[in-house]
């Protein structure tokens, strides 16, 4: 007798959020088994099943080793290592401490992958949080003007679906501009190589130097907004899935703990 394969499924935290609905519908419309992580890992999947993963990192450093997830996310450091041309701004990978003690003028500051403060415009160094460590990694930019943010969806080197989130920082999903997927798929031929093979990049339309990017993501924890689910889910689906199934390429782009 043959032993069949394990039969592909997807986890999705307890925290429900529409795009969490919209994703088990779409794995529906195809097949996939769609469960909600609300017990023990073991009670959730079976042997026979291969689990991928949407939710929030926090339960998934958890879990990611039970599972046997290969969680896959861009570089901390990928934003400030862009050419200017991309960024439309300065961009600085620093350190909390580091930027307390020089930062002497307002400055736009974010953590670079986590979720650990606030990002923000602060208006110098001594109004940065000061109940994180000094080692805490932080980026710096210039301040700018978001007339509108696109989230894309890539996979392989390619935007696969894309949505309007931001409309000068207030909610406003819908279709992705013509000039964010162009601009999108710009990107990605000059610097395609230096993501992950499914990530999420944010880009938008700035009033002080037109397109740029504004950050890179992991996918298994972005929200699809206007975005066409089921290439959403093609995303999510190799961007958190079996570890074993993780290409030489991606390796580099594994989340501690799950690598």
């Amino acid at each position: 007798m043959t032993d069949l394969p394990p039969r592909d499924v997807l986890v999705i935290s307890a925290q429900r959020t529409s795009t969490a609905l919209l994703l088990t519908e779409a794995a529906a419309r195809r097949g996939l088994a769609a469960r909600v992580l609300d017990g023990p890992p073991e009670t959730v999947v079976r042997p026979d099943e291969a689990p991928h993963w949407y939710g929030g990192p926090l339960l998934a450093d958890k879990v990611a080793e039970r599972l046997g997830l290969g969680l896959l996310e861009p570089s901390g450091g990928w934003l400030a290592q862009l050419p200017e041309e991309f960024t439309g701004r300065r961009v600085t990978l620093t350190t909390l401490a580091r930027a307390r003690r020089e930062l002497a003028r307002p400055a736009f500051v974010k953590p670079p992958v986590d979720k650990s403060f606030a990002p923000a415009v602060y208006e110098d160094g001594g109004r940065l949080p000061d109940d994180l460590p000094g080692d805490t990694p932080v980026l710096v930019s210039e301040p700018v003007t978001f007339a509108a943010e696109y989230r894309l969806f890539v996979l392989d080197g390619r935007v696969v679906a894309g949505s309007r989130y931001l409309s000068y920082g207030r909610l406003d999903p819908g279709p992705a501009a013509p000039d964010a997927l162009r601009f999108g798929a710009e990107l990605l031929a000059a610097v395609g190589g230096t993501l992950p093979s499914a990530v999420v990049v944010d880009v938008g339309r700035t009033e002080e130097a037109g397109w740029a990017v504004v950050e890179a993501n992991m996918a298994w924890f972005a929200h699809c907004y206007a975005a066409d689910p089921a290439a959403v889910l093609d995303v999510v689906l190799r961007a958190a899935g079996p570890r074993g199934r993780v290409g030489e390429r991606d390796r580099s782009f594994l989340r501690v703990g799950s690598a």
